[in-house]
């Protein structure tokens, strides 16, 4: 991948976390991470879709644990998983009951590669430290790093109300918002300070700011990441469905990246019924990958469409080109190293059509309205050979898998850059 642009600021400086074998902080790539909603209980159903989503790209996979039928379903998730030989790290959800589901399920505290404990939602008052410290214990005794999440749906009341009062005092105080973010930042930090106190490194712990708002998103992160030197798991939660989840997702956690704030990522959209549950995982790729801060699959660039391009030819290529990609990615990627960082370009007409198609990797130029049916293809930079006919998709799709056969394959020159990268 090229070097990322110099207005990206450069990546905070944080400890390194390893969850199972995925690297996050000090220096890792940024984390994309998702959650199913799926019944954990149902073993059969999470399987299928940790499985989808790791296929999807997915390196962490959070799931729930909310009930002793959940946490004894652990263990057989993870070995069904591994019998497909998906070995995605999976992350354990705890509210409310979490010190007690561990203690009662061994199995699963072992299977799980880390724990993600929201310090509002351990217990209340005594209760509240009590369960925290018997989490960090177990996650002491099995090895495991732990996330502490905060979130402002369930933030700890007894330390808002403090910090509503100290304000209320104050010679000038902030508005209630600025102090719920305080009380959120406070929080973490709070309980990130009190599983150092009972052994926990600071190499074992991620912390999250959960917010629904960008600009709540963006105040509390800045804050974190000012005020520590953990790796931040950063995403929208509750960010919604559709277009809305997408834009607000992408608004936040783009601005946290571009800042260099951000060591894993999720896009917690809500997906239509019976939707696409890895689309979460797309999205976050998406950022990354047009932010130039990760490549994860060839990109494809293609015309909108204009008055010049009544023909729907380029719009059915594009899209055949981009299913291909997907479908033969999973594939690609253990055939052919250094594929994710190819660019293809699918254009509409003469206009810019050329120019797009040499600046890719492989590109084509079909033509527009009123325009001569030939189609050039354009590889490196140079103009290769015009297509003509009714088999211009099936020949271009046909020429890019060649294009990646020659360039990425066993003995080409991408193959022997990657091995020296690597």
């Amino acid at each position: 991948m090229a070097a990322a642009t110099h207005l990206i600021v450069p990546r905070r400086s944080t400890h390194s976390v390893t969850v199972a074998d995925v690297a996050v902080g000090g220096g890792a790539p940024i984390v994309v991470q998702s959650m199913t909603n799926t019944d954990t209980a149902d073993v059969g159903a999470t399987i299928e879709q940790v499985a989808a989503l790791a296929r999807a790209g997915s390196e962490l996979v959070r799931i729930t644990v909310d009930r002793d039928e959940a946490a004894k379903a652990v263990p057989h998730i993870r070995d069904g998983l591994a019998r497909r030989g998906v070995t995605v790290p999976l992350v354990g959800d705890f509210h409310y009951i979490g010190h007690k589901l561990l203690a009662d399920n061994p199995a699963a505290a072992e299977a799980l590669a880390k724990y993600r404990i929201n310090p509002g939602n351990v217990g209340f008052k005594a209760k509240k430290d009590k369960h925290f410290a018997e989490i960090i214990e177990i996650a002491l005794r099995w090895g495991k790093p732990v996330r502490i999440g905060v979130n402002w749906g369930s933030l700890d009341q007894e330390l808002l109300t403090r910090l509503m009062d100290e304000n209320a005092r104050a010679k000038e105080p902030a508005d209630a918002r600025s102090v719920m973010h305080e009380a959120i930042v406070q929080s973490a930090l709070m309980s990130a300070a009190r599983a150092e106190e009972l052994g926990l490194g600071p190499d074992k712990i991620i912390l999250s700011a959960k917010v629904s708002a960008v600009q709540d998103l963006l105040s509390v992160y800045t804050k974190l990441a000012d005020r520590s030197a953990y790796p931040l798991h950063v995403g929208l939660t509750e960010a919604g469905m559709g277009s809305k989840g997408i834009v607000a997702s992408t608004a936040g956690i783009g601005i946290l990246l571009q800042s260099g704030i951000g060591d894993t990522i999720r896009v917690s959209l809500t997906p239509e019924p019976g939707g696409d549950r890895t689309l979460e995982v797309k999205v976050a790729q998406e950022i990354l990958q047009s932010m130039g801060l990760r490549s994860f699959v060839p990109v494809v660039a293609a015309c909108p469409g204009c008055g010049r391009t009544t023909s729907t030819v380029f719009q059915e290529l594009a899209r055949d080109v981009q299913d291909m990609i997907r479908d033969r990615m999973p594939e690609w990627r253990q055939r052919y190293p250094g594929v994710e960082t190819m660019s293809l370009a699918v254009m509409g007409c003469i206009v810019n059509g050329p120019g797009e198609s040499k600046h890719a990797d492989i590109g084509i130029s079909l033509p527009g309205t009123g325009e001569m049916p030939a189609a050039p293809v354009f590889i490196d930079g140079k103009k290769a050979m015009t297509l003509r006919g009714p088999n211009i998709a099936a020949e271009f799709k046909k020429i890019v898998e060649d294009y990646i056969d020659a360039r990425y394959g066993p003995g080409s020159a991408g193959a022997r850059r990657q091995g020296s990268v690597a």
